[in-house]
């Protein structure tokens, strides 16, 4: 052991020059790149500030608590679109977090023939590479008559809910939701496969070794052994979910209006930005650049919240 040990300082005192010079290269390479990142993220947070300072020099914080948008009168309030963000993209997790990582649990503990999850993989991948304006159409041609149905039989049956008190009428939140859950699915699962795949075999030696059966070792040992990757790939997927324009614009409604109902059409910041960007004039533009600097906000609060949860596990 001693002999390696030398024989390895021996070659690292005898690296010539070029060599050394390779690595100070690559490190300030790497420097460089990771501050280009952070440079361009700035630059392009510095540009949308500037073109929203009309707006908000005009409402101020008014801006996020006023439910009007009316370009003839320049009035403006993004709160009914701030609430379909954020009830769109929940409803998406809701529905694609438990679906997400039950996938992930049975891709990565070998449950199935090698043959089967091989495609399995392969056809969660494939959703991720699915355009979402391709979402868009097969939601407005199978998804909502589907939903048109059962929501009618819900409203009719449950309409004293404050869920299911509107009877569906096309696009609403609850076809968004449904889209966004089918979209966020691969990001969930192949980030929660990767989390549970690196655990060490050790973990699962050990509980089989102290008597516990398959299923204990899984949800008691191995789940909460790769908890913060999978943490990771929620808020990702949630961070997704909030900045999806197309397929959302879509098949929520774009209705400015609040509604507990999930059938009741709705509109998020990103569907604002991409139904009236094209058209807008003056105090307009800087009202919709007032919206996009809000979502950035939120979506920059959704992944320092997911650094403190991903960190905090992990010390413990």
């Amino acid at each position: 052991m001693n002999t390696l040990a030398e024989n390895d300082r021996s070659k690292s005192q005898t690296r010539s020059p070029l060599e050394k010079n390779l690595d100070v290269a690559f490190i300030w390479l790497t420097r460089i790149c990771a501050l280009a990142i952070a440079g361009v993220l700035l630059w392009i947070t510095f540009q949308v500030a500037v073109q929203a300072l009309p707006a908000i020099q005009e409402f101020g914080l008014g801006f996020l608590g006023q439910s009007t948008w009316n370009p003839v009168n320049n009035e403006y309030g993004v709160l009914p679109q701030i609430y379909g963000t954020l009830v769109s993209a929940f409803l998406g997790l809701l529905i694609s977090i438990p679906i997400g990582v039950g996938t992930a649990v049975l891709l990565s503990e070998k449950l199935l023939p090698k043959p089967v999850e091989t495609v399995l993989v392969f056809l969660v991948e494939l959703l991720a590479a699915i355009p979402s304006v391709v979402y868009g159409v097969w939601g407005i041609f199978v998804l909502i008559p589907i939903l048109t149905n059962i929501g009618k039989w819900l409203n009719a049956t449950l309409g004293f809910i404050p869920l299911f008190s509107t009877a569906p009428t096309g696009p609403g939140m609850m076809p968004a939701g449904i889209i966004l859950a089918i979209m966020t699915l691969p990001v969930i699962t192949a980030i929660s496969r990767d989390a549970l795949i690196s655990v060490p075999p050790s973990l699962r030696q050990a509980a089989v070794g102290l008597g516990c059966t398959r299923w204990e070792t899984i949800w008691q040992v191995l789940v909460p052994a790769a908890f913060s990757g999978i943490v990771s790939a929620i808020m990702l997927a949630l961070g997704r979910a909030m900045g999806e324009t197309m397929a959302v614009t879509m098949l929520i409604g774009n209705s400015n209006n609040i509604s507990a109902s999930l059938f009741a059409p709705a509109n998020t910041i990103s569907s604002l930005l991409a139904n009236q960007f094209a058209e807008a004039s003056g105090l307009q533009v800087g009202a919709l650049m007032y919206a996009a600097l809000v979502l950035f906000v939120l979506t920059l609060i959704v992944n320092v919240l997911a650094d403190l949860i991903v960190t905090r596990v992990q010390r413990i």
